[in-house]
């Protein structure tokens, strides 16, 4: 006769399960978020190095609505009015140089790490 599992035995395991901690080394890939502040009608900082994985911030000091978008358009922000954010999950083969489509001589570039 096989005993099948009461409701408090598959209780108890699934909490016991939700309690196992997670290796550092799996954390390790989540990857780094990278702040750019935009102040001033710039990019601060204008190169910032990454990696694949890693996710970049932008986030808009100015009174005036900007954007971080891709010089071939493959990625943007979207318009960032006073104090909003704005962020892009770094991939590989993604374009490196950018600028606001509001303000096209702000421009930035990322560097990507391997």
């Amino acid at each position: 006769m096989t005993r099948r599992p009461t409701r408090r035995s598959v209780m108890v395991g699934t909490a016991a399960m939700a309690a196992v901690p997670v290796p550092i080394t799996l954390l390790a890939d989540i990857g780094k978020v990278h702040e750019v502040e935009i102040r001033s009608f710039e990019f601060n900082p204008g190169l910032i190095q990454v990696r694949v994985g890693d996710m970049i911030r932008w986030s808009n000091k100015d009174l005036a609505p900007h954007t971080a978008t891709a010089d071939q358009f493959g990625w943007n922000t979207g318009a960032l009015e006073k104090d909003a954010v704005g962020e892009v999950w770094v991939t590989d083969g993604m374009e490196t140089t950018y600028f606001c489509a509001f303000h096209p001589h702000m421009k930035g570039r990322i560097e990507i790490t391997h």
